[in-house]
């Protein structure tokens, strides 16, 4: 575990207690746990002239947008109870994007990291960021950013988009529990549906047998792009292949499909436990 660097101790702080839905099954907080608490932070910033000017009628209505999320889990917290601290900052912001950094502490060790870049937008598209809002994010950018920040995430390669690079797939349907306030299956669900897939794979993998145990090998870290509006009632399929392997870890490349559609894409790097795989 490391010390939280100095740079992102001006970040805005927040605490959270771990839940035991945060929990793996290794008894600690797992990758979708540390995703929630992350969320939770970001939910919590007060954007006092922004919001002064939501309730004076002068913008809106609009709706926040994941488009990327990156979300690592250092080392082990918990037990349920544990008061862990999110320290977010602004690395970027665009015309109409802003990514935030963010840091995972339980005391003075680190034990999570992330980022996340959300638009504003409206049914025509994504809407420039107002002056209040700028102002707001200004006070919370992180020093080692700069004016600039940060560059925004790449688009993801054109062969990521289509069914014919991936190996594997988990057929999966949305579930009315995963649907959001915007409509669509919220990022923490979809997440879980990226895990679920990686599970599916090392069990195949390892060849457990029905009833036997289950490999305990999930994804430590998830880099995620939001291509398209994942939505219920759906059948989807979980796509993925691994791109390398070394002595302790798995890089996955993965994909959730309708069809022929990629509505997103994830890069993971989990443990390898006694996978047999080759790239």
């Amino acid at each position: 575990m490391h010390e939280l660097p100095e740079h992102q101790s001006s970040g805005v702080q927040v605490d959270v207690r771990v839940r035991q839905a945060d929990l793996g099954r290794d008894g600690s907080a797992s990758t979708i746990g540390t995703a929630r608490w992350l969320e939770d932070a970001r939910i919590r910033l007060r954007l006092r002239r922004f919001e002064r000017l939501i309730g004076e009628g002068g913008f809106g209505p609009f709706r926040i947008l994941l488009v990327g999320q990156r979300v690592s889990r250092l080392a082990p917290a918990g037990p349920v109870g544990t008061r862990v601290q999110v320290h977010t900052g602004v690395r970027r912001v665009g015309r109409s994007s802003i990514t935030f950094g963010q840091e995972v502490m339980v005391g003075d060790k680190r034990v999570g990291s992330g980022d996340a870049t959300v638009v504003l937008a409206d049914d025509s598209g994504p809407l420039r960021l107002p002056d209040e809002l700028i102002a707001d994010l200004d006070e919370m950018r992180l020093p080692e950013t700069g004016v600039a920040g940060r560059p925004p995430a790449t688009r993801p390669r054109p062969e990521r988009l289509h069914r014919a690079h991936y190996s594997y797939w988990a057929p999966l349907r949305s579930r009315i529990g995963d649907v959001d306030s915007n409509q669509h299956v919220n990022f923490i669900a979809l997440a879980t549906w990226y895990d679920e897939a990686v599970a599916a794979f090392t069990l195949d993998s390892i060849g457990t047998t029905v009833g036997g145990s289950v490999p305990d090998l999930p994804p430590w870290s998830y880099q995620i792009q939001y291509l398209g509006e994942v939505t219920y009632p759906g059948n989807y399929e979980i796509a993925l292949t691994v791109r390398s392997v070394d002595t302790g870890s798995v890089h996955y490349e993965l994909g959730v499909f309708r069809g022929s559609t990629c509505l997103g894409v994830a890069d993971a790097i989990g443990p390898r436990g006694e996978l047999r795989v080759t790239h």
